[in-house]
């Protein structure tokens, strides 16, 4: 009633890309007239899930039934999307919204560095954030509609191994919390978890460990005192642009006598994109901010973004008594997205991801202030 609105859209899956994401909120901004600053997809990044295309598509080995066939659930989750963001809307009611935070113990930066480099691991002395940041909606007659939870942390408690299709962590989250407050939608929203694993993991029951653990603080937090969030919803998104660091077509001719599948799936493309003379030196990049009255901030960045990101903002935009949630894994998931810190110092997340997900390597020097001067471009025109 005090102007603004916003529809946020959260999926069980590895992650949406543009091609899926500007295609839905197209179609909500002709039907519903959503601007697209009013719309906010995220993915919870669960690896046991659907490969979505065209995102990680050097990871695998296609043939031509495969592609059909990912052409096709994409089409269908595409048409899904707009159908439940289509029917939220058209379900809205007056309701009182309501922000709180709670923390869970399980996530722990996995950035293990040793004489040979940083590794995949457990770092214990890494950064991390374990807060759990909770927005809750009840009806004007006191019934809870839904809450929208967040962490920072992967959805890999399930390894290799596993080849059910499950939600992980975040999936059992979702479910205990519904299973004990009949009635009420839960929402999971991943953060800046591009760089954070649970700990301990590698079994079924350890999914249901941390996700049972993440539904009873959720449900702790929606019980207790809250901070009440009003109007005017403001939004602002923009997309900007990371540059990579020089690359060659020499370095990729090299490439293609790499003993990884993917390394040489991801030169021939990378050759193919040099041939056809339009070498890829810069990536598209989503920022989007929303913002709810004076009491919260809702920044969401696309990719998989290593938690430094969110340690940073909520340092430069936090205090003055707002609240301020980052979230990663927000309208595109294009890769990863290091910090200067976590591109310096190397290892899968500033350079051996990129194979899988067809980049031509690690991104130039100014990642991070790139990234930060859209930031504080959205940021501003919310008002903060």
């Amino acid at each position: 009633g005090r102007g603004g609105r916003v529809i946020i859209v959260t999926t069980d899956l590895i992650g949406l890309p543009r091609a899926i994401t500007d295609v839905v909120a197209a179609r909500l901004q002709k039907q519903h007239s959503l601007k697209r600053s009013e719309v906010l997809f995220n993915s919870s990044h669960t690896h046991t899930g659907p490969v979505v295309r065209p995102n990680l598509m050097t990871m695998f080995d296609l043939n031509e039934e495969d592609r059909a066939r990912l052409d096709a659930y994409a089409s269908k989750l595409t048409d899904l999307l707009f159908q439940v963001a289509s029917e939220a809307l058209s379900g809205a009611s007056p309701a009182t919204v309501e922000y709180g935070v709670g923390e869970a113990g399980f996530a722990i930066n996995r950035r293990q560095p040793g004489p040979k480099g940083v590794r995949i691991g457990e770092n214990p002395a890494g950064p991390v954030d374990r807060s759990v940041p909770m927005i809750k909606v009840t009806s004007r007659s006191g019934k809870l509609l839904g809450v929208l939870f967040a962490y920072a942390c992967h959805n890999t408690t399930l390894t290799g191994e596993f080849n059910e299709v499950s939600g992980d962590y975040a999936g059992v989250a979702q479910e205990a919390f519904e299973k004990n407050h009949a009635g009420a939608i839960a929402m999971f929203m991943m953060l800046c978890g591009g760089d954070q694993n649970p700990n301990p993991r590698s079994t079924l029951a350890l999914a249901q460990e941390h996700g049972a653990a993440l539904a009873a603080e959720a449900s702790r937090v929606a019980g207790g005192k809250l901070k009440t969030l009003r109007g005017p919803v403001r939004t602002a998104f923009e997309v900007t642009e990371l540059g990579f660091a020089p690359h060659t077509r020499e370095q990729f001719e090299a490439e293609l006598s790499s003993s990884n599948p993917s390394a040489v799936r991801r030169a021939n493309a990378m050759l193919k994109a040099y041939n056809d003379r339009l070498p890829i030196r810069r990536t598209p990049y989503p920022v989007q901010a929303v913002r709810f009255g004076r009491e919260l901030t809702l920044l969401a960045l696309g990719g998989e973004v290593v938690v430094d990101y969110d340690l940073r903002a909520k340092k430069e935009f936090g205090g003055r008594g707002e609240d301020l949630i980052v979230a990663g894994y927000s309208n595109d998931v294009m890769c990863y997205i290091p910090s200067k810190r976590v591109l310096g110092e190397g290892g899968y997340e500033a350079v051996d991801s990129m194979i899988y997900y067809g980049q031509p390597g690690p991104f130039a020097e100014d990642v991070e202030e790139r990234v930060f001067a859209g930031v504080r471009r959205v940021m501003k025109r919310v008002g903060r």
